[in-house]
């Protein structure tokens, strides 16, 4: 006897969970926009925010402030508009925030080659693992664990850092945010496909941060091993 019968349910969330990944996706591409208008109105505009406050504990104060108030208002309003909107003013930020590293980069010789190789490093990592993701049968909630254990430590990494000024521990730094941010993608999108994740706002703001996170400390390596004057 021929099974005629269809799981609406099981299809309806299946599209619900399609929607989702595709509007963070969507969003996601968008919020690079206002990144890179916001990086490139402070390098006309010379803006450095560490030399602007003249103390490096004052200005990193004001960065964790404003990355982490920010963070907080987005995900307060992560069903709503005006989350996405927050969004769009949190990614200008962080363009500006990183200005003063991509006109340091660009200031050596063959810095625009090391700047297009950071990026395109950067996206190599993210479709690779949102290729990953789509296929993983890892534990998410162990992953999920893992990477919240694993921000505690780059917190203390970065503090510590701050006091030792030490190249080779930047560097290793560096290298742990990409492997760390890496896993975050791959955890990210595949708690969308799960359906643990059913906003788009909160989605598309762990993946940026994550690329943001990746392109900036990949900058770094390769700016410490190529960079010439």
């Amino acid at each position: 006897m021929q099974n005629d019968v269809y799981d609406y349910t099981q299809t309806a969330g299946a599209v619900q969970k399609n929607t989702v990944l595709r509007k963070t996706y969507g969003l996601l591409g968008i919020s690079f926009i206002p990144c890179a208008i916001g990086a490139f109105l402070s390098s006309q505009a010379g803006i450095n925010l560490y030399a602007m406050f003249g103390n490096r504990w004052i200005a990193f104060g004001v960065v964790l402030a404003f990355f982490y108030g920010m963070c907080f208002l987005i995900e307060k309003n992560r069903y709503s508009n005006t989350g996405a909107a927050l969004l769009m003013a949190f990614t200008f930020g962080m363009g500006v925030l990183i200005s003063p590293l991509l006109q340091y980069s660009l200031s050596f010789s063959n810095g625009a080659q090391i700047v297009g190789l950071a990026a395109a490093m950067t996206a190599a990592v993210f479709f690779t693992m949102a290729a990953v993701a789509r296929r993983t049968k890892a534990d998410m909630n162990s992953l999920g664990r893992f990477l919240l254990v694993g921000a505690v430590v780059l917190m203390v990494g970065v503090v510590a850092n701050m006091f030792l000024q030490i190249p080779a521990f930047s560097l290793a730094l560096s290298a742990a945010f990409v492997i760390f941010s890496s896993l975050m993608i791959m955890w990210q999108i595949r708690t969308v496909i799960d359906g643990g994740e059913t906003s788009h706002i909160s989605a598309a703001l762990t993946i940026f941060i994550s690329i943001y996170n990746i392109f900036s400390s990949l900058l770094n390596i390769l700016l410490s091993l190529g960079g010439e004057d």
